[in-house]
């Protein structure tokens, strides 16, 4: 009997285990979209308000971010190698956007012109070519194999 049996439902992971790395994906352009959306609200909040209090975090795409953590967490226990590459880039998602939320708010107090989030997106791009390739793999392995 495994210790964390009863904490993680193995039994539904495995189950799932060939849709994970498509929910990861969908997940990963979800963000990427409320990202621009969050973008567009952080802009019109700093317009709108006098100092930085005026920005809020955008509730959908902490949201997608909470979920796209947990995804590529049951990615890991399912694929292990990789899931831990997957954690890896949306864990830097993740840290990426808080300091960029951060960034925000301090271009908001200082009232400068506020900048697009670039490591987000940076982030979330090498997030989702690696999401692509391990949820599209089937569509690239004739050549693959061929090669390697």
């Amino acid at each position: 009997m495994q210790p964390l049996q009863f904490l993680v439902p193995l039994d539904p992971l495995v189950a799932a285990e060939s849709l994970i790395p498509f929910v990861v994906l969908v997940l990963v352009v979800a963000n990427m979209v409320t990202r621009l959306l969050a973008h567009r609200t952080h802009v019109r909040q700093a317009e709108e308000g006098e100092d930085d209090e005026a920005i809020t975090r955008y509730t959908p795409h902490t949201v997608t971010t909470v979920l796209l953590v947990l995804a590529s967490f049951a990615f890991l226990i399912v694929a292990p190698h990789g899931g831990m590459v997957m954690a890896v880039l949306v864990l830097g998602v993740f840290i990426a956007d808080f300091f960029e939320f951060e960034a925000r708010r301090v271009e908001a107090r200082n009232e400068m012109t506020m900048e697009r989030p670039k490591a987000a997106v940076t982030a979330s791009i090498v997030a989702l070519l690696y999401a692509s390739f391990q949820s599209l793999f089937f569509i690239v392995e004739p050549v693959w194999s061929a090669i390697v």
